[in-house]
């Protein structure tokens, strides 16, 4: 496996989304949805504490996370990325949407992405996602761009999904 961090952080371009670092100067954008060990920031230091922390993982090798930037006017309109390790060949992919920008495609494209990153790139074997089994737009998400539910969250309210293939 090729794993982080790189020579230089990768940028992942589509025609609508472009994955790229998360700077400083984003901090604004993200700071509604800016969470770390399920903590959301409460102001922009927070936020950027978090972001440290965030790179400092990226940095030890244990995770990737990008911002969505809009393709037009490269503000971070959510963010994608693999966290918690890649034990075994295995990557937990993580995201969320800045509520403005949802229903209009930007996660459906970042996943896409950072799914083939994860498997074409890094080498990882699997990639899995763990939702809640409320979130039936997450659900519905996964399901669309490939994954396959692997558990029914009976124990607890947490569903897990495989990826399986994508979907164009």
């Amino acid at each position: 496996m090729k794993l982080p961090p790189y020579c230089i952080f990768p940028k992942i371009c589509s025609d609508s989304v472009i994955l790229r670092q998360i700077k400083t100067g984003d901090l604004s954008d993200i700071l509604e949805i800016s969470f770390y060990d399920a903590k959301l920031a409460l102001n922009v230091d927070e936020a950027s504490e978090m972001l440290a922390k965030i790179d400092f993982d990226y940095q030890q090798g244990s995770s990737i996370h990008w911002g969505i930037a809009h393709p037009e006017t490269s503000e971070i309109v959510g963010t994608v990325g693999y966290y918690r390790g890649f034990e075994n060949g295995i990557g937990e992919l993580g995201c969320v949407l800045r509520s403005s920008f949802r229903g209009y495609g930007f996660m459906t494209m970042a996943i896409k992405l950072a799914v083939e990153y994860g498997l074409n790139v890094i080498g990882l074997a699997k990639v899995i996602a763990i939702t809640d089994k409320q979130n039936i737009k997450t659900v519905n998400l996964l399901n669309r761009v490939g994954f396959t539910q692997t558990s029914d969250g009976l124990n607890n309210d947490e569903v897990t999904f495989e990826f399986n293939k994508i979907q164009v």
